[in-house]
């Protein structure tokens, strides 16, 4: 689809409301948009750009992505930031491990 703000003047990722001769600003999307929408289908925490970049680097390691691979999609110059800051084991991964742990324990 093309855009409707196509003069050289006009912003990139322009407002619709302002014709094209304002920015869409990310927190006003954030604050109409977004959050309603996660109001909306019963999530409870503030959800944030960060959230998005979270589940992305959580999901791509979840299924399988090499930790490299996810830091340069992260375009973070540390893995240990990715992996720190970023990355958290997903629950069910957690809760496998865990048993499998309970499992050589119950055979001693």
């Amino acid at each position: 689809q093309l855009s409707p703000f196509k003069r050289p003047d006009d912003w990139v990722f322009a407002s619709a409301r302002r014709v094209g001769r304002q920015p869409c600003w990310p927190d006003s999307l954030l604050q109409k948009r977004v959050r309603p929408a996660a109001q909306a289908a019963g999530i409870t925490v503030t959800i944030g750009w960060h959230t998005f970049r979270r589940s992305f680097s959580t999901w791509l390691e979840a299924n399988g992505a090499d930790l490299k691979v996810v830091q340069e999609l992260m375009r973070h110059a540390s893995l240990r930031t990715t992996m720190e800051l970023y990355t958290q084991a997903p629950m069910g991964a957690k809760r496998e491990a865990q048993k499998k742990i309970a499992e050589q324990i119950a055979l001693v």
